[in-house]
């Protein structure tokens, strides 16, 4: 019996189990692919407060020794069931059965695909999720980047680097990426930037060979050739296993800064949690709060005993 399992091995759960485990309380994290997550897939972070310049993978692997070194238990499994009603809370891995008096969901997010005609189909063989992953794969090739915000710009930076050309496809009128990342972009002479845009399918034959591509406002469409396309249109909170009471009509738990949900012992942490900002910072935070909370909720629970 724990007193704490964390779902999710990214920032949020990390920074949670550092936290339960400095208070004393025993701590098992359970991560099903990287230790990270998503940010551990970012090629350079330069917004985290203490680091100018540092790669995802760095900052991830640092959160985990710190985590390890705190003393919390870290499993790379798959939970694939969760039982969160009643005092004992219950999840099953592969390996079996875990329980604990607290739970603390931090299982993140996924990316959020396209669902256009091709993406399916040429997954792997031209379509990624993940530029720092895929990226040399398309060493001076032209590719596509689709998508706005951080992530998408920051793909596009990290590709311009290597590929010949990058377009990048978005359907707003202006990026949403930060002031930094904008700036960087624009002062990259191979890479293009399609304003109104939308990727309508995706062509090949063994891989991606060309995208059709629709301008909004004129209703034209158009095919570039490309060797890949790079999707970074948004998340999607990883949420199948947990009950729909918890979630709102997108998947995502509502909980307050303080982590504490609909279900008494359970607390919701990072990108699974409905929220303004979707930072590596704001799951620090959100972490660490849930990791207070539990520590409330257990003290309280220990005091109604005696």
């Amino acid at each position: 019996m724990y007193d704490v399992i964390i779902v999710g091995g990214g920032p949020a759960g990390l920074a949670a189990a550092i936290y339960t485990a400095h208070a004393g309380l025993s701590t098992i994290l359970f991560e099903r692919m990287a230790l990270g997550g998503t940010a551990a897939t970012t090629y350079r972070i330069d917004n985290y407060p203490g680091f100018k310049n540092i790669s995802g993978q760095e900052l991830a692997d640092e959160f985990r020794s710190h985590a390890e070194d705190a003393g919390a238990v870290i499993k790379m499994e798959t939970v694939n069931g969760l039982k969160l009603d009643g005092r004992v809370k219950q999840i099953h891995t592969a390996s079996g059965l875990y329980e604990s008096r607290t739970v603390i969901l931090a299982s993140g997010s996924g990316r959020r695909k396209l669902g256009i005609p091709g993406e399916e189909e040429f997954a792997g063989h031209g379509v990624s999720y993940c530029a720092t992953c895929d990226g040399n794969f398309f060493r001076k090739r032209d590719v596509a980047v689709a998508g706005g915000g951080n992530s998408a710009v920051s793909y596009a930076v990290e590709l311009a680097a290597i590929c010949a050309h990058v377009t990048l496809i978005y359907r707003g009128r202006e990026l949403k990426a930060e002031y930094l990342l904008r700036k960087k972009l624009e002062s990259l002479p191979n890479v293009t930037v399609l304003y109104r845009h939308e990727v309508r399918e995706i062509q090949g034959d063994t891989a991606v060979r060309s995208l059709i591509v629709e301008n909004l406002d004129t209703g034209k469409k158009d095919t570039f050739p490309v060797a890949g396309i790079f999707v970074a249109v948004g998340i999607k909170p990883n949420s199948e296993l947990l009950p729909r009471e918890m979630l709102d009509p997108d998947g995502f738990i509502q909980a307050p800064e303080s982590g504490v949900t609909s279900v008494p012992g359970v607390f919701a942490a990072g990108d699974l949690r409905r929220k303004q900002l979707y930072q590596i910072v704001t799951a620090l935070s959100d972490g660490a709060n849930a990791a207070h909370s539990a520590g409330i909720y257990l003290q309280n629970g220990k005091k109604a005993e005696n």
